[in-house]
């Protein structure tokens, strides 16, 4: 008999020690509650005590959390629509605050942080354009949405962790407009590029023209001077011959003119029999 009282005191002792005590997890954020009154929430991970049917302890996961968003339009610095789909990390910072403003709904705090996330995106999206945007460095874009939300979601006991974007696309009727826009933009270079081609193809031509005419010219130059050279001395040659013996100059002179005279067939001459070109016919003893 004194053996079962003892069992039920130490029974009764576990359980009411059991009921004194409660561990947090070191994945998890705890609050205390007393008569439905937060009395504390700064617990490290171990075990801690409480006062059975005082006190109450609500726990919260306090791991990384994702949102990820559905896809939404957002209007950019041209007026034009861009489909943006990202995700946040975020997890609990203040529990107190996370529990009073959103009951420590997780769901809640997402709709919430969404909105957030959404406005600071419209905020960004609107200062630039859609050049901007596919070309400017995401991670600067992100530097700026998290700088812009977190005192926001600090507000609802949130901490975000990361923003990230993982794709923009256009609408379609947008995409056909800056297809066309970068057909005629890449039509427009190719314009310009045979414009430059055509231009350096005629200077080439142009150049190579007048290093003709010039090259032409010179040697004409060259080959009058040459001529001119020949000529003179040919002269000076026929001078000093003649000059040497202008008879028998004179005699081998007539002599070629008769050669190239009569080595025709059929040549016809009417001449005066008395002209200077039959001198030597007349005259046998002339050119000795």
């Amino acid at each position: 008999m004194l053996e079962n009282k003892i069992a039920i005191g130490v029974g009764a002792l576990v359980v009411i020690t059991m009921m004194c005590v409660f561990t947090v997890g070191q994945t998890e954020k705890a609050i205390k509650f007393q008569l439905g009154q937060i009395q504390k929430s700064d617990y490290e991970p171990g075990l801690h005590v409480k006062w059975p049917f005082v006190n109450n302890i609500k726990k919260f996961d306090a791991r990384i959390q994702t949102m990820d968003s559905k896809p939404e339009r957002f209007l950019t610095a041209e007026k034009k629509n861009v489909i943006v789909d990202s995700f946040v990390k975020w997890r609990i910072g203040d529990v107190n605050k996370f529990y009073t403003v959103v009951s420590g709904d997780i769901g809640q705090a997402n709709l919430r942080l969404d909105q957030i996330i959404k406005d600071a995106f419209r905020g960004e999206f609107g200062k630039r354009n859609i050049k901007q945007l596919v070309s400017t460095d995401r991670q600067a874009i992100r530097d700026i949405l998290i700088k812009n939300s977190k005192p926001l979601a600090a507000n609802l006991g949130m901490e975000i962790v990361d923003v990230r974007v993982k794709r923009i696309d256009l609408p379609e009727e947008v995409s056909s407009s800056v297809f066309r826009r970068m057909e005629a933009e890449r039509e427009r270079v190719a314009r310009e590029f045979r414009s430059q081609g055509s231009e350096a193809s005629e200077k080439i031509r142009a150049d190579a023209d007048r290093q003709r005419v010039v090259t032409l010219a010179n040697a004409f130059r060259d080959a009058e001077k040459l001529r001119g050279e020949g000529d003179a001395k040919s002269t000076e040659v026929y001078a000093n011959a003649y000059g040497a013996d202008a008879e028998f100059f004179a005699f081998t002179r007539s002599l070629n003119a008769y050669k190239k005279t009569f080595s025709s067939s059929g040549s016809m001459m009417v001449l005066d029999p008395d002209s200077d070109f039959f001198k030597y016919f007349k005259n046998q003893g002339a050119g000795k």
